[in-house]
């Protein structure tokens, strides 16, 4: 507890404004041992050795407590008002301070951090599919890379780390990502498990070593692989082993998105009827989505192993939901592996190797396809291939509703139709046109 006042106690008149109590030209020079009131229960308390530090007298849950908030030499008059105003505000409201003290002492990691920015932030979620969506993103990228390391230890360095693979890849997802390191970043250094400036921060800081998002990626274009590339990539496909290259089958069969595919559970799929229903949770529509199942993707889902304790249809190898890094990555090492095969080829035949990527690029913007941008071969497909109605493809691609006659499309859903286009899109996948 505090001493009680000295003679050369500063008081506090009463009505006065706290922040007139005690100024910093004071703090920095007073010598005297004693205790200085300045208002509102903060005080600054001068040892005998000449130490200065703040401590705070208040109320918590109906006892009167002392807080000590840190050395005069690390925090400053205004400093210590901040925290003291925050103590007060929270002790009034039925919390507890000292508790919230001793978490802070507590060694944090960024996945436990996340943990509890996202427990103290629940009620600000617009939904909770929301919330586990911005739960999704620090999962599936920063989680591999710093979700171990203590918050109070990352870097500027470690946040490039993280996002530097997938800034000019997935960009609108990188810079969504890099917001959300910011905050659970942010909500640490207030916390007290951290201290300095926060490492995510884009102005005057990542702005200055990544390129803008606007610059590198238009929003929603995704490289999507070209229609002739299509029946080679598939056979090739299917030589890879591993239960994210049997997702990234079901995902092209079904031109479903990545987070649909990997968040499938036996219990959406009635392989007898050859359907996947995806319930509206899932969905970035927040409506249920049927999804018929062509025979070549039940087949793919009767052999898949299942794994006690997991509900998961694709599942990690400890049981939970596969990472959206895990199914791009298999894109990835096709794309490598055909082309060492055609530089080895150039150097049997004596040629000069190219010096850029020349195989399973998106035609236009000529950079590597990624799972996503398979949407967009399925879509052109149905547009420049086929008879099929554009509704009925935006229907199987689950996407908004933009007119009168989508809308009817979506009504009545056109399952029976669409199954007999997922059939055509799966022969096709195969080298074969529709009739």
């Amino acid at each position: 507890m505090l001493d009680q006042p000295s003679s050369d106690t500063r008081r506090v008149k009463s009505g006065a404004h706290p922040e007139k109590a005690l100024s910093a030209v004071f703090v920095r020079s007073v010598k005297e041992p004693g205790r200085y009131a300045d208002g509102h229960g903060l005080y600054l308390f001068v040892d005998r050795t000449g130490a200065k530090r703040w401590v705070q007298r208040l109320v918590i849950q109906g006892r009167r407590s002392d807080l000590g908030l840190g050395p005069v030499s690390l925090v400053t008059l205004a400093e210590a008002r901040v925290l003291a105003e925050a103590n007060r505000r929270l002790a009034r409201s039925g919390g507890d301070p000292l508790h919230e003290k001793r978490e802070a002492r507590e060694v944090l990691t960024f996945a436990q951090a996340v943990e509890r920015y996202l427990e103290k932030k629940r009620a600000e979620f617009r939904s909770d599919k929301h919330r586990k969506q911005w739960r999704a993103t620090l999962d599936s990228y920063a989680g591999p890379v710093i979700g171990p390391k203590r918050v109070a230890d990352i870097t500027r360095q470690d946040i490039l780390r993280v996002l530097e693979p997938i800034w000019e890849t997935k960009t609108e997802t990188a810079s969504r990502l890099r917001g959300r390191i910011e905050a659970v970043l942010s909500w640490a250094t207030v916390a007290g498990h951290r201290q300095g400036d926060n490492p995510a921060r884009w102005a005057g800081n990542l702005s200055e070593l990544l390129p803008k998002p606007g610059k590198v990626a238009v929003k929603g274009n995704h490289p999507a692989l070209a229609f002739s590339d299509l029946p080679r990539w598939w056979v090739d496909l299917q030589t890879r082993e591993g239960m994210a290259a049997r997702a990234l089958q079901v995902l092209t069969l079904t031109a479903a998105r990545s987070g649909e595919v990997r968040g499938m559970t036996w219990d959406e799929v009635d392989l007898d009827a050859k359907l996947w229903t995806v319930p509206a949770a899932r969905m970035k529509m927040a409506r249920d989505h049927r999804v018929p199942l062509t025979d070549g993707a039940v087949a793919i889902l009767r052999a898949l192993p299942r794994l006690e304790g997991s509900h998961y249809v694709f599942f990690a190898p400890r049981g939970g939901m596969l990472s959206d890094m895990t199914i791009s990555a298999v894109m990835r090492r096709m794309q490598e592996s055909e082309e060492k095969r055609l530089a080895e080829q150039d150097r049997k035949a004596g040629r000069k190797p190219s010096t850029g990527p020349r195989v399973y690029l998106d035609p236009r913007s000529k950079r590597p396809a990624v799972p996503h941008g398979l949407r967009s071969t399925f879509r052109d497909w149905v547009s420049e291939h086929t008879s099929y109605p554009g509704e009925m493809a935006e229907v199987a691609l689950a996407h908004k509703i933009s007119n009168a006659v989508e809308a009817a499309y979506r009504r009545g859903d056109q399952l029976e139709k669409r199954r007999g286009m997922m059939e055509d899109w799966g022969a096709a996948l195969n080298g074969l046109m529709p009739q």
